[in-house]
């Protein structure tokens, strides 16, 4: 196809789109218009026709007169007069069934009219409804006497003559479209030679270094031309070793001016938790969140916002709500918010983990979406939002916005904060768009995240779903070659960037040797010298495949009898939101799993599972890193789990084996894991036999290879590139500002 025909076949197809486009915004337009006066001219006529109405009302026969007069109106269908209790008292012939005084009850009641209610602001109700014959608009007041509900009375009211009239108005635009499509065609044709030669002697210009003044239209080619050298040179920097905690303090200095940053996550990186001897005491939830962020914030200072979870929390803030840690080294803030009782199961336990939670993971549970638990999600959303707000010193502030617990947030900052660089991260996968579509909100919770500058997700293909999302529900332009979204003038870039880890780990760094933590563990559980552990580390959790794991180290036993008496699987499990029921029943058959598997392989001095069920600090889990021969994560769903890096860098010794679910972001990087599906027990089994009896020297070769990526691709590179990325953003937002300055009043840029 020549380029002319390219040309003329995309005018077409932009002109199809124009018309279609025009058509709809007419058509609903007009269609608004109508109703709206529909609406209005039905109002006033029953406001008038109340009184006549009370006059006749214990008359039947002049009832029965006033609801006929009503009807005379060509586009009236019927009238009806109801009593309080919504029997019906007159109506004319005509009037649908569905619209009758027995069948509207329901609706009339959930407007507020209850008999014996007096406050009229209560009792109007209108709607619009479809029926076979069209759409008909349909409106109920009361009847009033002397401050005295006597009853109401129906109105329905025929629209299909609109839909004849938005039938004429496409009609006519299809017209003059069409004929603006002629026309159309003509200019092109005749300007398209000039244009090229011209073109192609500039674009040679350009590509050779000709002249010191390109023409404007030419300018977005040197700015990717630019943009692509700056970023292979950022690639050539980013070598294995070279992201550290002061590289990024360097980064913040250099393109953020050592600016500090706010964090806003539901998780606390500290919680200050009153023991059974009253002694408070410093604990690190189990979070992959924390994990990651908690590194960022010891480099780079600033104010972490978090509910404030510990059971001694309140006693340890100043009267701001702040406290200084890590202890001992109180580099950073805590902004510790308060949620009564009601918030936590509302926004927490409700929405965010009844609702979003089992709708961002295919883990076969249900998501439970309440009503109530969206209002609380809403106000601890802006509850939070005001904090944040309340920590920053300047009018254009970093803010990193975590996870699906504050959805909403980002757009509510923004609102008050319109400078502000606000970088929101989705921990979890991001449905398809289809399955984000079951959420009774999901227009709000996607118009609540474009309020950030930047989106970022683990992978790409969780991005693809968000922009998808984005382009089903809302009316937004895209921008696919920088993979952003504009939505009322405000840009929103969408980026994958892989969490990870700090490196080194500074709990690895602090653990024994291997070899000492091995003989600890191995006293503690009770296990001869030549025993196999196998190790699971997560929360109590349905996503995390805890009981297709256990189910396939039973397998194992069945299937490999050589590992019976030997091979021992300990599973690190903390209890997690146990006031939802999905978490409970998964406690109980998890520990109903383990107990049948212990009654038909274990023996006086053996159990193949050991069910740690508490919190376990995370010196102690390393403890189990070092130790283990292998580490089983077998997720059912998961955005990327940092379990699976965290027992690679434990790994000092470049020894033991990690077995990765496939259905895992860590899997995409973690190539060297051997990658199973924790669906297939069969298979799954037998990645685990082959991880006992996998050679020292295989062992160290994976090893040495993951460790080598999460080296180089480690947390403190996960925050520059967003940081990076944001700073850039804030300098171009920046000068397109100065610029709208000194451009006149309503020049185009």
């Amino acid at each position: 196809m020549t380029r002319l025909a390219r040309f003329i076949l995309g005018l077409l197809v932009a002109l199809a789109l124009l018309t279609w486009t025009v058509s709809g915004v007419v058509q609903t337009t007009t269609r608004e218009w109508f109703e709206r006066d529909v609406s209005e001219h039905a109002r006033l006529a029953m406001v008038s026709a109340t009184r006549s109405l009370a006059d006749a009302w214990y008359d039947p026969d002049g009832l029965k007169n006033r609801l006929l007069a009503i009807d005379r109106n060509q586009h009236v269908i019927g009238v009806a007069a109801c009593n309080v209790d919504l029997t019906t008292r007159s109506m004319t012939p005509d009037l649908p069934e569905v619209f009758r005084c027995q069948a509207l009850g329901a609706w009339v009641r959930a407007a507020g009219t209850a008999a014996g209610d007096t406050n009229p602001k209560l009792q109007q109700w209108s709607t619009i409804a479809t029926l076979p014959t069209g759409r008909v608009y349909v409106a109920a007041m009361p009847v009033i006497m002397q401050g005295q509900i006597l009853g109401f009375v129906i109105l329905a009211h025929d629209l299909s003559y609109i839909q004849r009239r938005e039938a004429r108005a496409q009609t006519f635009l299809l017209i003059v479209f069409g004929f603006l499509a002629v026309l159309a065609f003509g200019v092109p044709l005749l300007v398209a030679r000039r244009v090229r030669d011209d073109w192609s002697t500039e674009v040679r210009k350009l590509l050779h270094g000709g002249g010191k003044k390109q023409p404007r239209e030419f300018q977005p080619i040197l700015s990717d031309v630019r943009e692509l050298i700056a970023r292979m040179a950022d690639e050539r920097e980013d070598l294995p070793g070279q992201w550290t905690a002061d590289r990024l303090r360097q980064i913040l200095n250099r393109n953020l001016h050592g600016e500090k940053i706010v964090i806003l996550a539901n998780r606390e990186p500290y919680s200050h938790i009153r023991g059974e001897d009253g002694g408070i005491e410093v604990q690190h939830p189990a979070s992959g969140l924390v994990t990651a962020l908690e590194p960022i914030m010891r480099a780079c200072s600033g104010v972490w916002v978090a509910h404030g979870s510990g059971n001694a929390d309140r006693e340890t803030v100043d009267r701001s709500d702040h406290v200084r840690v890590p202890p001992e080294e109180e580099s950073y803030h805590i902004r510790r918010i308060w949620l009564s009782e009601e918030e936590q199961q509302g926004h927490y336990y409700g929405f965010s983990n009844e609702g979003l939670w089992p709708l961002c993971h295919i883990a076969h549970t249900r998501p439970t979406f309440r009503a109530e638990d969206w209002e609380y999600y809403k106000q601890v959303n802006q509850k939070f939002s005001d904090a944040v707000c309340e920590e920053v010193d300047s009018e254009d502030p970093i803010i990193m916005v975590e996870d699906y617990h504050f959805a909403l947030a980002p757009a509510m900052i923004r609102k008050r904060m319109p400078a502000a660089t606000i970088i929101a991260f989705w921990h979890i996968p991001w449905p398809n768009a289809e399955r984000m579509g079951i959420c009774p909100w999901h227009n709000e919770i996607l118009e609540g995240l474009l309020g950030s500058s930047i989106i970022g997700f683990h992978t790409q293909l969780h991005c693809n779903n968000f922009l998808d999302s984005v382009d089903r529900y809302l009316e937004t332009r895209r921008d696919r070659e920088q993979n952003a979204v504009i939505m009322h003038g405000q840009r929103t870039l969408v980026r994958p960037y892989p969490i990870s880890l700090e490196w080194p780990v500074h709990w690895a760094e602090m653990s024994p040797e291997p070899g000492e933590c091995r003989a600890r563990v191995f006293q503690e559980l009770g296990l001869k010298p030549d025993a196999l552990l196998g190790l699971g580390v997560d929360r109590l959790d349905y996503t995390k495949g805890i009981e297709e794991r256990l189910a396939a180290v039973e397998m194992l036993l069945d299937r490999y009898p050589k590992f019976r008496g030997r091979f021992t699987f300990v599973q690190l499990a903390e209890p997690s939101r146990t006031k939802i029921t999905r978490y409970r029943d998964l406690n109980e058959a998890v520990e109903l799993l383990a107990k049948r598997i212990n009654d038909r392989f274990g023996a006086e001095d053996y159990r193949p599972v050991v069910l740690l069920r508490s919190h376990h600090e995370p010196p102690e889990v390393f403890r189990y890193y070092r130790a283990a021969d292998l580490c089983y994560v077998s997720s059912l769903h998961d955005g990327m789990n940092l379990v699976a890096k965290e027992f690679v860098a434990a790994r000092t010794d470049l020894r033991g084996v990690l077995i990765l679910s496939e259905f895992t972001g860590a899997a995409q990087e973690l190539t060297e894991a051997l990658i199973v599906n924790p669906y297939d027990l069969v298979k799954s089994s037998d990645a685990l036999a082959a991880a006992l009896s996998m050679p020292e020297e295989e062992q160290l070769d994976r090893m040495q290879a993951m460790r080598s990526m999460i080296s180089r691709f480690n947390v403190y590179r996960w925050a520059g590139k967003m940081l990076v990325d944001a700073a850039h953003l804030r300098s171009q937002e920046r000068l397109s500002g100065r610029l709208a300055e000194r451009m006149p009043v309503g020049a185009n840029l």
